[in-house]
């Protein structure tokens, strides 16, 4: 038995894609190096959104090499990788819910001041394909 089949989907409880998913490359950008003034920029984001923090962690390359740092929130996450000797940032935000996840995308952008960024914006969980999914599925269970 498929594990669908005793779920549900109602899209009127949930009209929106279930997330959003934001894959960014800040390029030129500043504050390449500093793992803590990163925390809290990811910080900044999440609550540029109204995200839930539960914890951020980064680490250091050491020797001005740049930085890795997550922030894990209750609606998913706010990741970002640097290469100072490139002036780049990559750039992952998730987030559930109906949020305007442009808001987390500018505050970044606050803090790493991009010369020139591509922003991609997936949305994820369509209403109209987990009712189709999920309809389907039932059928093959009956």
């Amino acid at each position: 038995m498929n594990s669908l089949a005793n779920n549900s989907f109602n899209p009127d409880l949930c009209p929106h894609p279930l997330g959003q998913h934001v894959i960014a490359e800040f390029y030129h950008a500043r504050n390449l190096e500093e793992v803590g003034a990163g925390e809290t920029a990811l910080r900044s984001a999440a609550e540029a959104v109204g995200a839930h923090v539960l914890d951020v962690r980064g680490h250091d390359f050491g020797e001005r090499a740049g930085f890795t740092a997550v922030a894990l929130l209750a609606e998913s996450h706010i990741s970002v990788h640097t290469w100072p000797e490139h002036g780049y940032a990559a750039i992952d935000i998730f987030m559930c819910g109906p949020v305007d996840i442009t808001r987390a995308v500018d505050a970044l952008k606050a803090h790493f001041q991009p010369g020139d960024a591509d922003v991609t914006i997936l949305k994820r969980g369509s209403p109209d394909r987990l009712t189709n999914l999920l309809a389907a599925d039932a059928k093959i269970v009956e």
